[in-house]
């Protein structure tokens, strides 16, 4: 019997994956629910194939009035959901799997929600444990839901460790490509424009995840996803930059020996893995070729290049509120240097400042994350009209 799957974020990077999956599985996976935020004509394409029940459209937008009324007249046998509560009813609706694929910080209360009613949770949206890491790991325990990892690096730790012990675990080790401007000189970084930046040479990712690449910022919120995810102490996390990205994660035993997990760089497999998790299915998503490939390449980061990584590893080992803070001020410095108002270097500089004016709260409930973030955001907004 098919799965039923509620998609979160159908119409951006990792829903569009998960769709080719369904289309590659339709007798495994059958599409419940949709969500998107206002890519109506994407959804109408998407209710058109996949035929779910339920669409929530989270935009309140009175222009996108008479696009919904169209798409209700569309699919008088599907129930349309709206704005953020809509969002969080569809989340929280029994289904076998919900995938998690809201980008940012947006995708936390959809997350939380889906702990009410999903018996699996494939998680692509990184924040939710960036910003309440603690809270959704205990809770995910205490409602027995299975959370599996979606973004690739994770996904291959987690396929890596089921056959080791932790008592035999060393460190694990993030890959990062590098992104867009790795071979950029130092000098000319606050220099580069949004087109340039957007440019990653491996991966085919949303803008906000495609820049966080270039910063390292993303592979600074994986190091804390990862803390969360497989309860390690950040002195067990490793980053090393790996340009051709076909390792997507290493793990080291105590004694010496180095485990890899290699495939093509395609988000399909991930989440494949996750929706079939523990089943391993043939697939036509391609294979891997080593010997086209002829030569893997790794390197140390390099601190100067890559200063939010830093940023990361201190806000994750300070905890609390801090990590919501990063994640916040970093989305409002992404969005404004996609706009075209600050440099590329300005960024980090921007998240920093916001971080260094934060007063943390340690023990945080859900309430505190939520005002902190939208604090932090704030903050970031009044650097960047004053002092930038």
């Amino acid at each position: 019997m098919a799965k039923n799957l509620t998609i979160l974020g159908s119409t951006g990077s990792i829903g569009e994956s998960a769709l080719r999956v369904v289309s590659s599985f339709s007798d495994d996976f059958q599409v419940y629910g949709l969500s998107c935020k206002s890519s109506l004509d994407v959804i109408g394409g998407q209710i058109e194939t996949y035929g779910p029940e339920v669409v929530a459209i989270e935009s309140t937008d009175k222009d996108l009035s008479g696009k919904q009324k169209e798409l209700e007249k569309r699919f008088p046998g599907v129930e349309f959901l709206y704005g953020e509560d809509g969002v969080l009813e569809l989340a929280s609706r029994t289904v076998d799997i919900v995938l998690s694929a809201i980008v940012g910080a947006a995708g936390l209360k959809p997350s939380m929600a889906a702990l009410n009613g999903a018996r699996r949770i494939a998680l692509a949206n990184k924040e939710t444990l960036v910003m309440a890491g603690e809270i959704f790991m205990d809770l995910v325990e205490r409602k027995g839901v299975e959370l599996i990892p979606v973004d690739s690096e994770h996904s291959a730790i987690h396929s890596l460790l089921r056959n080791i012990p932790s008592h035999e675990l060393r460190r694990v080790v993030l890959t990062a490509s590098g992104g867009s401007l790795r071979d950029h000189s130092l000098e000319k970084l606050s220099r580069v424009s949004p087109d340039a930046a957007l440019a990653h040479p491996t991966w085919d990712m949303g803008n906000k995840i495609t820049i966080d690449s270039a910063t390292l910022m993303n592979k600074g919120l994986e190091v804390i996803e990862a803390h969360h995810l497989f309860r390690i102490d950040y002195d067990m996390i490793d980053v090393i930059v790996h340009p051709e990205s076909i390792i997507h994660s290493m793990v080291e035993t105590v004694d010496g020996s180095i485990y890899a997990h290699m495939g093509i760089p395609d988000m399909a497999l991930p989440i494949l893995n996750a929706l079939a998790y523990p089943e391993k299915k043939a697939n036509d998503f391609g294979t891997l070729s080593l010997d086209r490939i002829g030569a893997l390449h790794f390197s140390s980061y390099e601190p100067a290049r890559y200063p939010a990584l830093e940023l990361c590893f201190g806000a994750g080992r300070t905890g609390g509120t801090m990590p919501a803070v990063l994640n916040a001020a970093n989305e409002v410095a992404v969005e404004t240097f996609l706009a075209g108002k600050i440099l590329f270097t300005d960024i980090t500089r921007i998240v920093e400042r916001t971080m260094n004016s934060h007063e943390i709260i340690s023990d945080p409930d859900m309430d505190s994350i939520i005002r902190a973030d939208n604090a932090a955001r704030e903050t970031a907004k009044r650097i960047i009209d004053k002092e930038l």
